[in-house]
């Protein structure tokens, strides 16, 4: 399956409405919940435009991961650029039917190329210590664990902690 990153645009409001509300309860075994207001389409569609305009000022950029089809399988964002230290923060998510066939791995390292271009140095992630799938990704496309928060949290009724990872952009 070929998979590729597009930035993410006005047309993708209800392709993307449906991929979240599909996958709301997959998500929120691995991350705390965006909450149910995010799941209003009024309020989904007013979000929506907001990351377009944020994405417009610069300072993130925020991608759909499709396949041949422009099927969405996921998304992957990176945001809250500094750009005096040309620092940002990622986050991706894929949707539970396409989990296990190496998409965020191929969608991170896609951004990662992509965002050299931009002049970024550094990718900040954290992922949650029970989401070994997301260490791995991580791991594999060259991010160095940094450490795990000493704060626990209860999700799902699990206690767990925040593993932070950063990766060091080097342009040859």
């Amino acid at each position: 399956m070929a998979v590729y990153i597009e930035q993410l645009q006005v047309t993708d409001a209800e392709a993307l409405y449906k991929f979240e509300l599909e996958n709301r309860s997959f998500f929120e075994e691995m991350v705390p919940t965006r909450g149910d207001d995010y799941y209003n389409p009024e309020i989904f569609n007013k979000r929506h435009e907001a990351l377009l305009e944020e994405q417009v000022q610069g300072g993130s950029y925020f991608y759909l991961i499709k396949d041949n089809d422009s099927s969405i399988l996921g998304r992957i964002n990176l945001v809250d650029i500094d750009e005096s230290h040309k620092i940002g923060y990622l986050g991706y998510r894929v949707g539970q039917a396409n989990t296990g066939k190496g998409i965020a791995y191929i969608a991170l390292k896609i951004l990662i190329e992509t965002v050299i271009d931009e002049d970024i140095k550094q990718i900040i992630a954290k992922t949650t210590t029970n989401n070994i799938a997301s260490q791995r990704v991580l791991e594999k496309n060259g991010f160095e664990r940094i450490d795990t928060s000493s704060e626990e949290f209860e999700m799902n009724g699990q206690k767990m902690s925040f593993v932070n990872y950063a990766l060091i952009i080097s342009s040859c």
